[in-house]
């Protein structure tokens, strides 16, 4: 049995699916709500978010997904760590047992859009055996609204995604029960063992992290808001860092919260949806994001309810640090409902600095722009990842390496280019500790860092006042309206500066020494960009 619009001519058996019970095509938020409940997968907490559990994984896990070694992408893949090869035969046969596992019973598809822009936009198609992956996937991807579209609707690549299956690492080649496996060839992806969602809305950005250089189109990981002029600026940085907070500003059109392509035609959000962090999320700091985990439409994982009276509390972390909101972008009340800005006017890249020793804010050089996005320094927080309990310094090269398909040189040279064809002003902003590493300094507010990024934006930080940090080289401001002047050079927070000394000569020979690895790979002017002690 089949139900909702879909391609007659483009069912679930091209993909080797046959024999399923009920198929639930292209479902709305309602039907899947009352699925979703029927089959004991979610509860409706007070005011209307579907409230949802992840076992297990209630993060992403990086050593579960692997890329597979074919012919025609081997020679292009940044195999490694981030990019783990398998062995095309073992995929074939996990799908094969998972096409098995899924004869009888009903699944979910939803047929839609990465990529806002019509001219690089691709079209996915995402099966679920839950229907709340279904509705995620709704939320997240750029939704169809056009019933005859959707029946010549064909995709380009497929998401399997069944946490209900789970693979066997003995005979499987996996590394755990869980798995997401990306092929570029055969165009599909197959996911399971995990409920985590976000696996989900970054495999498709693996996938389009391969895809658009090819077409000189730079994928990121950031977000990307716009002011009344048209103004458009990018925030680059990892999970935790503040992408999806600091972009949603009531002042600003938000484009999107975490994936994006830079084209000729300008900047365009990869999704539909935003996937915020939500753990003590505040409704004074945060305001916007808070209003959407009140809200039917939203999934909240692993956020705390109370059985009796279906209130959650966003405060309570017992189940993961990692609790999240997935609700569509149209729900913040200012968002850009094209998806799409101009060329941005400024970058910010953002890092957790868990030594607390870079500035709350610097202006960089276009060579310090790229040796940061090279390095994309931060801190792993918690939840973020199985196994992280508290902040851990590393490199993310691209601020985002385990996306990123390609070598970084391939997206660092398309950022210079661009950075130099437009002309834009680039920063690096600490949304890490100040005073004091991560145990003995405290998070810098939030406050603060909107009220520098607001004057960033605007321009008014352009022609400040500069000192240089003897140690990064960064130019820092000295004075910013409502920010003490204290810790503008974040030296003269710290109570023992012979220990601030320490921490930055060691964060700085961390920097030197990751950064061994892409040495040779870029312009050597692009080295002037790192530590100059």
């Amino acid at each position: 049995m089949t139900g909702g619009v879909h391609n007659p001519d483009f069912g679930l058996d091209k993909h080797g699916i046959e024999n399923v019970g009920h198929v639930f095509w292209s479902c709305v938020p309602p039907l899947l709500y009352e699925q979703s409940i029927k089959r004991r997968v979610g509860i409706v907490s007070y005011r209307g978010p579907l409230v949802v559990r992840t076992g297990d994984y209630t993060g992403r896990s990086p050593k579960d997904r692997f890329v597979i070694e074919e012919e025609t992408s081997k020679d292009k893949i940044w195999w490694g760590e981030s990019n783990r090869p398998f062995d095309e035969e073992k995929f074939d046969k996990i799908f094969l047992r998972m096409q098995a596992y899924l004869q009888g019973k009903d699944v979910y598809v939803q047929d839609c859009y990465a990529g806002a822009d019509p001219d690089y936009r691709i079209p996915i198609r995402v099966i679920t055996e839950d229907a709340w992956h279904s509705l995620f996937a709704r939320i997240m991807f750029i939704r169809i609204t056009e019933d005859e579209e959707l029946r010549k609707f064909i995709p380009q690549f497929t998401v399997v995604n069944i946490p209900g299956f789970r693979a066997s690492p003995k005979h499987d080649g996996t590394n755990s029960e869980a798995f997401i496996l990306v092929d570029i060839k055969k165009k599909l992806i197959l996911i399971g063992g995990t409920s985590y969602a976000g696996e989900i809305k970054k495999s498709i950005f693996s996938v389009m992290n391969y895809l658009l250089p090819e077409k000189g189109v730079l994928s990121m990981h950031c977000s990307a808001n716009k002011g009344e002029r048209g103004d458009t600026a990018l925030f680059f940085g990892l999970s935790g860092t503040g992408k999806t907070t600091l972009s949603a500003d009531p002042e600003r059109y938000l484009i999107g919260d975490d994936e994006h392509g830079w084209s000729d035609n300008g900047v365009f959000n990869f999704e539909g949806g935003c996937y915020a962090k939500v753990i003590n999320l505040s409704r004074h700091a945060e305001p916007q994001i808070f209003e959407c985990t009140r809200r039917f439409g939203t999934i909240l994982e692993n956020v705390k309810i109370d059985a009796r009276t279906r209130d959650i509390d966003l405060d309570d972390a017992s189940l993961t640090e990692n609790t999240r909101a997935a609700y569509p972008i149209g729900f913040i009340p200012n968002h850009e409902p094209t998806g799409r800005g101009n060329h941005p006017e400024n970058i910010i890249f953002l890092t957790c600095d868990a030594f607390g020793v870079l500035p709350p804010i610097s202006k960089l050089t276009p060579e310090q722009a790229m040796y940061h996005f090279i390095s994309g320094y931060t801190a792993k927080v918690a939840g973020t990842e199985r196994g992280i309990k508290e902040p851990v310094a590393t490199f993310s090269s691209c601020f985002g390496a385990a996306f990123m398909v390609r070598k970084p040189s391939v997206y660092a040279k398309l950022l210079g280019e661009k950075i130099k064809t437009h002309k834009v002003h680039c920063w690096l902003v600490n949304t890490g500790w100040i005073g004091g590493p991560y145990g003995v300094g405290e998070r810098i507010s939030i406050q603060y860092t909107r009220a520098l990024l607001n004057q960033a934006i605007e321009g008014t930080l352009k022609d400040a006042t500069m000192e240089t940090d003897p140690v990064f080289g960064l130019s820092y401001p000295t004075k910013c309206h409502e920010v003490p002047e204290k810790i503008l050079n974040p030296k003269n927070s710290w109570d023992k500066k012979k220990d601030y000394d320490k921490k930055a000569l060691h964060l700085a020979e961390l920097f030197r020494e990751n950064f061994k690895t892409f040495e040779k790979d870029v312009d050597p002017a692009i080295l002037k960009g790192g530590p100059v002690s």
